[in-house]
């Protein structure tokens, strides 16, 4: 019986039963890479990784490496991202191929990428929240649900403190829409920590974090912030700024959690790399 068989066929309740003991057991473990040999091992099937290069993403990608562990790597290239973007995704590839494997490439749905555009416009996201909405599901959501299908874990560099939406992240739940298990393995960490990690190993990492864009997202949708504004104030700065995401990232429930500042910070022995930027994820 393959590892795929026997995750699908537990029930609903079992996995988020499972879920609950690997987010308490996380929550205990403070070092990134023991906590990606404990959920491979807790977890069997497919471990999928969808990468942004955000910082995060790439803080995860470099401890994925050291780790060992067999995960599918993916980026979803919406047509839409900086040139600064796609060089991080080739010299990402050469530091972390023999390490983690190539990057897989996921593209929109061409027929459904014109239709929308034939309808919308090339800017017709900037018409309202729908029509973004509408955009980041033909770029991002649909082909991220394509990606995850027949996965047993769906890895991300979601952080607490990233912005007033994710202060509830846990390090691991079940996700009914997708029937697999979400995992956040750098939930509690701060912008501190993060970035003590990517100086500390050398993480390569986007070139416009250093001109003022903590957070990135597609060009025209994300620009520099100004000293003062919150890190994801960038991305679709024309909308209200509560509840700004793209739509991969719904949350799946809402419990008290702390916001980066407890006991399990992970051990660094450089300085802090002092900045104002953070990738922000999907």
């Amino acid at each position: 019986m393959s590892q795929m068989t026997l995750i699908k066929q537990r029930t609903p309740d079992q996995l988020v039963r499972l879920a609950q003991t690997l987010d308490a057991a996380l929550e205990q473990e403070g070092d990134i890479v023991t906590r990606l040999r404990m959920i491979a091992k807790a977890v069997p099937g497919r471990i999928a990784f969808s990468t942004s290069l955000g910082l995060e993403d790439q803080a995860l990608l470099h401890a994925l490496g050291e780790s060992a562990i067999d995960v599918d790597v993916f980026t979803l290239d919406t047509g839409r991202h900086f040139p600064e973007t796609l060089d991080l995704l080739d010299r990402s590839n050469m530091r972390y191929r023999r390490t983690v494997g190539a990057i897989r490439v996921v593209a929109p749905d061409a027929a459904e990428t014109e239709v929308l555009i034939s309808r919308d416009g090339v800017m017709g996201f900037r018409a309202s929240v729908e029509a973004r909405k509408a955009c980041c599901d033909v770029r991002k959501v649909r082909p991220l649900n394509r990606s995850l299908e027949g996965a047993a874990v769906w890895l991300t560099g979601l952080r607490r403190s990233q912005s007033a939406g994710r202060r509830s992240v846990g390090f691991a739940e079940y996700d009914p829409s997708f029937q697999l298990i979400k995992v956040n393995p750098l939930a509690d960490w701060s912008l501190d920590w993060l970035e003590a990690y990517v100086g500390q190993h050398s993480v390569p990492v986007n070139a416009l974090h250093e001109k003022g864009y903590p957070s990135i997202g597609c060009q025209p949708c994300t620009r520099a912030t100004q000293p003062g504004e919150e890190i994801r104030a960038g991305r679709w700065w024309w909308e209200n700024e509560d509840g700004k995401e793209c739509g991969l990232h719904v949350p799946v429930r809402d419990a008290g959690r702390s916001t980066g500042d407890g006991p399990n910070a992970p051990v660094v022995t450089t300085n802090k790399r002092k900045t104002e930027t953070e990738g922000a994820g999907a």
